[in-house]
C-alpha cells in the first residue's frame, strides 16, 4: 500500500512541477491554487495515506465528478481493480506508454477493504488522469 502511495505523490509531484514552470513562463503563479489541488486521504486503522497532488484534481473532484455516493463501492472497487492492472501493465512498457505519464506501480489489492473514500477518489483520479492527458483504458472511465 506504500507503493501506492509514493506512486500517486511521485506522478503528482511531476505533473505539478511541469505544470508550475509553465505558469512561471507565462508570468503567473498561484500558489493558493496548487495547495487547493491536495487532496489528502488516510485511514489510521490500515496505516495507509495517499495524497494526490495534482493541478486540477481537486476542482474536478468537487465540480465535475459525480458526488459521493452516487456509485456503490462494489462498483468503484470493481472499475479500480481492473483500471490499476492495465495502469500497471502500462508502467511496465515504457518504450510504448510514457513513463512521464506512468512512472510507478499502484499497489492495490483487491481483497483489501479500503473504505469507499479511497476507491471513490482513486476512481475519479482515473476519470480525471485520461481526461486530462487523452488516455484510454479497456475499462470505460465515465463521469
Amino acid at each position: 500500500m506504500r507503493t501506492f502511495i509514493y506512486f500517486l505523490v511521485v506522478a503528482a509531484f511531476v505533473y505539478g512541477c511541469a505544470s508550475t514552470q509553465n505558469d512561471k513562463q507565462m508570468g503567473s503563479s498561484d500558489p493558493v491554487a496548487t495547495a487547493n489541488d491536495t487532496v489528502r486521504i488516510a485511514n489510521d486503522s490500515l496505516e495507509y495515506e495517499i495524497i494526490i497532488i495534482e493541478p486540477g484534481f481537486n476542482t474536478f473532484l468537487n465540480s465535475i465528478a459525480r458526488p459521493e455516493g452516487y456509485y456503490s463501492q462494489s462498483y468503484l472497487e470493481n472499475k479500480n481493480q481492473f483500471l490499476v492492472t492495465e495502469y500497471n501493465q502500462r508502467v511496465q512498457q515504457p518504450f510504448r506508454f510514457d513513463p512521464n505519464l506512468y512512472p510507478q506501480q499502484i499497489d492495490y489489492n483487491s481483497q483489501i477493504d479500503y473504505g469507499y473514500e479511497v476507491n471513490y477518489k482513486l476512481y475519479n483520479y482515473f476519470v480525471y488522469f485520461s481526461r486530462q492527458y487523452n488516455q484510454r483504458f479497456g475499462v470505460p472511465t465515465r463521469i
